[in-house]
């Protein structure tokens, strides 16, 4: 089928059920609305068989209802988009209409070139209700010709009918191919005080016809007819049929030895025929022998049943959709009667193929363009990602939008430094590849426990790397999260080992609090940086800290208390460019507490701050 038939169904569901109901079906359907949904395009029937089966699963819906649901939009659906006037002149009873919807397939067909249209035959019963029999390449389909009849009972003759199939056959065409034959009961349901629309049942009068043609004048007026016995004779052909026809034709042949119906689909008898007497006809002359060749001549038309003489005529034009065509099959405009729209056809499909072609490359560049702008949004988000890890969210949004960052003051932050134990030795023992490695392991674990307690990575250089807490995003709570990353970061890198010695690592971690300054510095590689004695200070507790141990300024300490920290004091230190200060080392919580490393600092006591008391835990 083809991608307009896909698109309806889109359209049916959004109205119906909304975009997540359809969004639900195309994921069940396991279907590509990117390359599913090019109007022109022919698609495998799998496609809309799988689109009725997740319909049906993820709305809840018998499948036989979704296709009825499917053929009543679908008629609606077409008498907005264009198919007005011609599905409203089609007929003028539901009879009628029906009777003549293979010939609006035929004319359908020159848009849709691989359109594999049903076929439809009515019957008049007695008790004025209809025999419908559908005719299909397809099973299972039925149920869409309920809907759609139904729609145009009430659409196009405000009426109501009653649908009940009666019988599914498969039946076996000569060629051994298989259809689908399906037949319906369709009562008319009286609306309104005008009842039911009657057809005018008086015969006209008939009238001799004051001319009479001879054979060869017949032959001449209408040079593409045939005319057959209910034996398959042929008994006379027009002048253009013997001229392109690509078998010799002679009076009394067989007509199936060199003609087979190619349209509707049906064994070649007269019996037959007649069953399908208001279809459009397509015929081939075509030899047995070469079913396969490209180049057969076909007529398409009408067949009379000439019931006085027992006699089928069938009254055409060659069957020609292009000016290649007839270029290739040796056809030239004066081979077509004057009185023949062959000719208007043709220069009308002619124009029609270059829209579609038109229409085609549009719907290309459409899909291609989404598949572009999709591929375009998953480029951008790892952008995004990879630019937020080198700037703050927020301070990256503002360089996005052309904005200037302006430096911005914080009163109160907690920023955190931390470096490796005899990392000089060991890069002078190890290959530069090893001492990279390791950093990125030992580094890749430290960025992890970022996110988990929601600090921000400012930098890494070399051995040492630097976080902050209340920066760029103020906060009141900044000193736990960064006593919390702290304590991870200790034992992570204690999981890391060292390529000289194959021990595992030992950092040092100085912490401290105060005001700073943040600012974007740089336009080429543009570096968030934090400026302040803060972060002098918080760097001089790293390097005066000791190995496996997080070193606490006053402040920070003060921060933390109250908090349920566990903390020892480490007492007054000569810190390098601050004098002598009060000091602290964390080793826990009361959920969670680091291996200490043996130095001289183990024996201290260890204690909380609960109010103004200071409590020891032993």
């Amino acid at each position: 089928m083809y991608g307009h038939i896909h698109c309806v169904v889109r359209e049916l569901v959004l109205s119906k059920f909304g975009q997540e109901s359809w969004d639900t079906i195309l994921k069940e359907a396991g279907i590509n609305e990117r390359e599913h949904f090019m109007l022109f395009y022919h698609y495998s029937d799998d496609v809309i068989l799988s689109l009725v089966a997740a319909a049906s699963k993820c709305l809840n819906l018998p499948a036989e209802t979704v296709l009825e649901v499917f053929g009543d939009y679908f008629l609606i659906h077409c008498l907005r988009h264009g198919y007005d006037d011609m599905l409203r002149t089609l007929g003028s009873d539901i009879t009628s209409f029906i009777q003549n919807l293979d010939s609006l397939h035929s004319l359908l067909a020159l848009t849709y070139g691989k359109i594999v249209a049903p076929s439809f035959r009515c019957e008049t019963n007695k008790d004025s209700s209809l025999t419908l029999h559908y005719y299909s390449a397809r099973t299972g389909l039925h149920p869409l010709v309920k809907g759609v009849l139904k729609a145009v009972a009430r659409e196009i003759f405000d009426q109501e009918v009653e649908i009940a199939m009666i019988s599914e056959v498969t039946e076996k065409l000569d060629d051994e191919r298989e259809q689908n034959h399906v037949t319906f009961v369709v009562n008319i349901v009286k609306l309104g005080p005008d009842g039911v629309r009657v057809a005018n049942d008086k015969k006209p009068k008939e009238v001799s016809s004051p001319v009479a043609l001879t054979k060869g004048q017949f032959v001449s007026i209408f040079p593409y007819h045939l005319i057959f016995d209910e034996a398959l004779r042929l008994l006379q052909f027009g002048c253009s049929v013997a001229k392109l026809s690509p078998v010799p034709l002679t009076e009394g042949m067989d007509m199936s030895s060199s003609f087979r119906i190619l349209y509707p689909r049906m064994s070649f008898t007269v019996a037959n025929i007649q069953q399908f007497i208001n279809a459009i006809y397509v015929i081939a002359v075509d030899p047995h022998d070469s079913r396969n060749n490209s180049n057969i001549f076909s007529m398409k038309g009408q067949m009379i049943w000439l019931a006085d003489s027992k006699l089928m005529i069938f009254i055409g034009s060659p069957r020609l959709t292009s000016l290649k065509e007839m270029k290739r099959m040796n056809v030239f405009m004066a081979d077509i009667p004057l009185y023949d729209v062959t000719r208007e056809m043709v220069l009308l499909y002619q124009q029609r193929n270059a829209e579609i072609d038109i229409t085609k490359k549009l719907d290309e560049t459409t899909a291609e363009l989404k598949r572009t702008s999709r591929e375009l949004e998953l480029e951008k988000q790892k952008t995004e990602r990879l630019l937020y890890q080198m700037l703050p969210e927020k301070v990256a949004n503002q360089l996005k939008n052309g904005q200037k960052v302006e430096a911005e003051k914080f009163d109160r932050v907690t920023i955190l430094f931390s470096d490796i134990v005899t990392f000089t030795n060991i890069a002078a023992a190890c290959s530069p590849l090893d001492v990279v490695n390791m950093l990125n392991d030992m580094y890749h674990r430290f960025d992890l426990k970022t996110s988990e307690h929601g600090v921000y990575k400012v930098e890494t250089i070399g051995d040492a790397y630097m976080v902050v807490c209340g920066v760029p995003e103020k906060t009141a709570v900044h000193a736990q999260p960064v006593a919390d990353f702290a304590l991870d970061m200790v034992e992570q890198a204690s999981c890391v080992m060292s390529p000289a010695t194959g021990k595992p690592l030992q950092i040092r971690v100085g912490i401290h609090t105060g005001p700073v300054v943040a600012g974007v510095v740089g336009v080429k590689m543009p570096r968030y940086c934090l400026f302040g004695d803060t972060v002098n200070t918080a760097s001089r507790m790293e390097s005066h800290g000791m190995p496996g141990r997080i070193h606490l300024s006053p402040t920070t300490y003060k921060a933390l208390s109250g908090q349920g920290y566990l903390c020892k004091c480490r007492g007054v230190t000569n810190i390098k460019g601050k004098g002598n200060m009060k000091t602290y080392f964390l080793i826990g919580n009361r959920h969670h507490v680091i291996s200490e490393p043996d130095d001289e600092y183990i024996d201290l006591e260890v204690f909380f701050e609960q109010g103004n008391n200071f409590v020891k835990l032993w």
